[in-house]
Order: C-alpha cells, then sequence, then structure tokens
C-alpha cells in the first residue's frame, strides 16, 4: 500500500488566504481609522485653540505722575478720621521681647493719637502703648512698668523701644499716614508694573537724603511695600502690605468719590537691624467712628 503526501486541499488553502487578506484589511482599516480621528482631533484643536491656547489679557498699568501719587498719599491719610481694629501678629526673633503671638486692638484719630493693647491668646493683657502729640506711655503689666517720654526720643525705653516703634511704622500703611510732609521731596522711578517713590528728606549735614522708598503696584495704586532707610542708607526696616480689602460705609470713600477706601489686612514687617520680624493679620477695622477720650486712653497723658 502506497504512501502519499499529503496535498494541501484548494478549500482550505483559500480560506487561508481569504483570513490573512482580512486581516490585511481589517489592520488597514484600523489605521486608516486611527490616522482620521487624529487628524480630525487635531483640526479640532486647531479650530478651537483661540479658546484652549488663547493669551491672557494683559493687565492693563495705570499711569501716575509723582504729583498724582502724592496727592494721593494725602487723599488716603484724609479718609480716616478715626479706625478701630482688631489683630493678630506674629513675632519671630525676639522683636518684642514679651511674647511671639499676640492678639491685639488698635485705636486711633487723626493725625497722630494712637493706642495699641496688647494680650495673650487667652486673653491677658501684656502690654497698653498710647501716643499722642508729643507724649508717649507704655505700660507692661507683666513687668510692672510704665514708661513715658517723646516719641522723637524712647530711650527710656530701651530694647523695648525698637518694637514698638516698628509698630507705629507698620500701622501707618493701615492707617494713611504716610503722605509726603512740607520738609520731604520725592523722585518717581517706574519699575515695570510698580512705581518707586524715593522721600527725600533733611539730614543732619543739611543734604536731603533718601529716608523712605514706597512701592505702589500700577492696578490700584496701593502701596504695597515701605522701606525706611538710616541716615547712612543702611536699611532701617521692610514693610509690606497685601489683602487689601474696602471697610466703612460708602460716605467713608475717598474724597474724590471714586475710589472705595481700601486698607491692607495682612502687614510683614522685616527689621533691618536683624532683630527679628512681625506678621499682623487684621480680622476687623472699622473707620470714622466716634472716639471718646477713654477709647484713647488719653487722659492720663495731659
Amino acid at each position: 500500500m502506497e504512501a502519499h503526501p499529503p496535498v494541501a486541499s484548494p478549500v482550505v488553502d483559500e480560506g487561508r488566504r481569504g483570513k490573512a487578506r482580512s486581516k490585511k484589511l481589517k489592520g488597514k482599516s484600523e489605521g486608516v481609522s486611527l490616522l482620521a480621528f487624529s487628524l480630525f482631533a487635531l483640526a479640532l484643536v486647531t479650530l478651537s485653540g483661540c479658546t484652549l491656547f488663547a493669551p491672557r489679557e494683559e493687565v492693563q498699568l495705570k499711569q501716575a505722575t509723582v504729583e498724582e501719587l502724592t496727592a494721593l498719599l494725602s487723599e488716603r491719610e484724609a479718609a480716616i478720621e478715626t479706625m478701630k481694629g482688631l489683630f493678630s501678629a506674629k513675632v519671630r526673633g525676639g522683636a518684642i521681647p514679651i511674647a511671639s503671638r499676640v492678639e491685639g486692638s488698635l485705636y486711633y484719630r487723626r493725625p497722630n493719637a494712637m493706642r495699641l493693647r496688647g494680650f495673650t491668646p487667652v486673653g491677658a493683657e501684656l502690654f497698653e502703648f498710647v501716643q499722642a502729640d508729643n507724649q508717649f506711655r507704655l505700660r507692661l503689666p507683666t513687668m510692672g512698668r510704665v514708661l513715658s517720654g517723646n516719641p522723637s526720643d524712647m530711650s527710656e525705653m530701651g530694647k523695648l523701644a525698637r518694637p514698638f516703634q516698628l509698630s507705629v511704622w507698620a500701622m501707618g500703611g493701615v492707617l494713611g499716614t504716610g503722605k509726603i510732609t512740607k520738609d520731604e521731596t520725592v523722585v518717581l522711578v517706574e519699575e515695570g508694573d510698580h512705581y518707586r517713590l524715593d522721600v527725600f528728606g533733611p539730614s543732619p549735614d543739611g543734604t536731603p537724603r533718601v529716608h523712605r522708598q514706597l512701592w505702589f503696584e500700577r492696578q490700584a495704586l496701593h502701596v504695597v511695600r515701605e522701606d525706611r532707610l538710616t541716615e547712612s542708607g543702611a536699611m532701617e526696616a521692610t514693610i509690606q502690605y497685601e489683602d487689601f480689602r474696602t471697610i466703612g460705609e460708602p460716605k467713608a470713600a475717598s474724597s474724590d468719590g471714586d475710589r472705595p477706601l481700601q486698607r491692607p489686612f495682612k502687614i510683614f514687617l522685616e527689621d533691618g537691624r536683624g532683630q527679628g520680624s512681625v506678621q499682623v493679620t487684621f480680622h476687623e477695622m472699622t473707620p470714622n467712628l466716634s472716639l471718646t477720650a477713654t477709647d484713647l486712653a488719653q487722659a492720663s497723658l495731659r
């Protein structure tokens, strides 16, 4: 009996070739579909590119002259007759050698009457600082001490003079007391999206020197930074102002009636002598309320 090699069936071979062609066609079809989908997606992205990749609208920077910025500082100072506020302060590096965290209250009456009180988080009184005209008084219940004198000479306060001087400067940005005085001159410098106002004041040798620098952001023209300099030009303190909010009723708005009355609720102060830093966060600010001599604790200064 002869053995014959297997013979390929035409039907089977044709079926296999059909399947192979089917797989090729299917693969080609899937590739075409993927390519078509990619082109379609690319077309959608291209057409909607103005939405997906539209450049951000450029911020319009305000233009201002030195006269306009000087007038704006005076306007903001005049807008506050009185102020009552509540704040928290975080102290680092021993800038205030009383506590590292202070809860405080502020009372102010234009032009220079101020009362600052500080408490521990549980309500124990730490200090009371009162300033009016040419007198100040610092009461320290925890130390059993009361100090007084002239604000221009706080040497009697010793190590305590520095932190309270810094505190008065920091509050100036809230109260608007940093206006340009008659014996000061200014120079305006444009720094990109900020204006810098260099404030020159008299010096012992009679030569005007820069003793303050104010930075205005150029959208609302808020003062966002202030540098205090010594007579030699060294850094005395850097104060930054953030989180500006509208305060008071509409009648408390600034005199031109267009701009709302806004003040910074966060203040960051860095001592230029390296003695520490203070961060002040206001919780409440109420402008132009009636304040009594008792509120300002001025009776004992007379």
